[in-house]
């Protein structure tokens, strides 16, 4: 039964699943706007540190004012209406509540919300990938013991180059290489929130017009994003990523299974069975026309010459040699497709992407030369920005990950472009999120350097 027939018979039963959503910002925004028009579902409640911000979006997006009155979350569910509040801690441990969606962006906060999900015995679909990429191997194990689900969030990339990755594997090709899209040059990794419209587009007249957020938006430019995500993706699919930092080769849709090849046979990767980030531009700053910029792809292998035979014949476009062959998304819908990922771990029991080793980091990488008392503003701010690193050159350095360069003060010199340590900074280790990762590090370290 398709997921959307599951939907509608529990809408049919009066039993629809019940969901909590943490932080209604942008991206649950998105999700919201897709709630009243999917059957079987009844969002229970909203957490967020500002109600009134809440509502406003709520409004935004088209909810009736009266459907957000309820007085408590058990007032919710006996009317059908929402509850707003700022207690997320009254919304994970309600025990009608199904799912729990972690849309923060807090990556400390988040691991929080999860641990005391799993401990209330509540699914979660963590919208917050930025926590994912630091700890997410060890959040998808406690949640396996504490028999729930841990998902990453379809319409958010990583979920959607899983999906493909799963795709390819049933179908009997080895993947050879995936990921997303990306407009990338590489003095991107300098910009900060002061630069970021130049670079990204736009005038800072249409940024604040659309109430855009500069650090937000410079996370993506300087390739924080794009590692965090393609960390998600490696952690999940088993896939390998580059030994020092993403490539970013230029390609248009129609080369990337030409540049997704091996070194040895033309292309860009180390190796087979990698995460990759293709550029919408090129070397010299020019747009590549029909490029994959907000899109994900899986290049596969033809292995044998029937398979290969076989793409000819139903006109499949590959690289020159007929055998690599890439299948793509060019667009991405964001918050407005999380509801595949909670009705999956509700009404099937299957996450939509789930860490299962742990291969890649993201380290905090100076921008900028950095003097001891400095404090860290993390990802997309004016300090550093996250490079993609495998596992074990990560655990073996003390790699500090960028989802805990927030706020910590730096006491060593550090040269830019030089990846930081634990030893760089004075970390706060009273947080879960610290103890989490320090506890993954542990628990996964052998695994690694073996790997390795």
């Amino acid at each position: 039964m398709s997921l959307y027939s599951k939907l509608q018979q529990r809408a049919a039963d009066g039993k629809p699943i019940r969901i909590g959503l943490i932080g209604a910002g942008k991206f649950g925004s998105m999700y919201l706007a897709q709630v009243p028009r999917t059957p079987g579902v009844h969002l229970a409640a909203i957490a967020d540190l500002s109600p009134d911000n809440a509502r406003t979006n709520l409004a935004r997006v088209g909810w009736k004012a009266e459907r957000t009155q309820a007085a408590s979350i058990d007032e919710a569910l006996k009317t059908g209406a929402t509850h707003i509040g700022a207690d997320w801690q009254a919304l994970v441990r309600h025990p009608a509540i199904d799912v729990v969606v972690e849309c923060t962006g807090h990556p400390i906060s988040a691991v929080d919300h999860c641990l005391e999900a799993f401990a209330h015995g509540k699914h979660v679909v963590n919208v917050t990938v930025e926590a994912d990429a630091f700890c997410g191997p060890l959040l998808a194990r406690k949640a396996a013991e504490a028999g729930v689900q841990y998902s990453l969030a379809f319409g958010d990339q990583p979920a959607l180059i899983c999906d493909l990755v799963d795709w390819a594997r049933t179908c009997g090709f080895p993947v050879v290489a995936a990921g997303r899209g990306h407009k990338w040059l590489p003095h991107f990794s300098e910009s900060t929130p002061d630069t970021v419209w130049d670079n990204w587009g736009l005038t800072p007249e249409q940024a604040k017009r659309g109430g855009l957020n500069p650090k937000m938006f410079n996370s993506f430019l300087d390739g924080s994003k794009p590692s965090i995500e393609s960390t998600a993706v490696a952690n999940a699919t088993g896939l390998t990523v580059p030994s020092n930092g993403l490539l970013y080769p230029p390609a248009s849709i129609e080369d990337i299974p030409f540049v997704t090849r091996p070194k040895g046979e033309g292309g860009v990767l180390e190796r087979k069975g990698m995460v990759e980030v293709i550029s919408s531009l090129e070397t010299d700053g020019r747009a590549i026309p029909y490029e994959i910029r907000m899109g994900v792809w899986v290049t596969v292998k033809a292995e044998t010459e029937y398979i290969r035979n076989c793409f000819e014949e139903y006109k499949a476009h590959t690289d020159p040699t007929g055998r690599y062959f890439t299948l793509y998304k060019r667009w991405h819908l964001i918050g407005l497709e999380v509801g595949v990922s909670v009705a999956s771990v509700a009404l099937r029991g299957e996450a939509t992407g789930v860490p299962t080793c742990w291969n890649a980091d993201v380290v905090a990488t100076a921008k900028r030369d950095l003097t001891p008392g400095e404090m860290l503003d993390g990802e997309g701010g004016y300090t550093v920005w996250g490079k993609l690193l495998p596992a074990d050159a990560s655990l073996r350095m003390g790699g500090l990950p960028l989802g805990l360069a927030h706020d910590v003060k730096v006491v060593r010199p550090v040269k830019k472009g030089q990846s930081l340590s634990w030893n760089d900074v004075a970390m706060d280790t009273s947080t879960h999120a610290y103890r989490i990762r320090r506890e993954m590090e542990t628990q996964f370290a052998s695994a690694v350097l073996k790997a390795a």
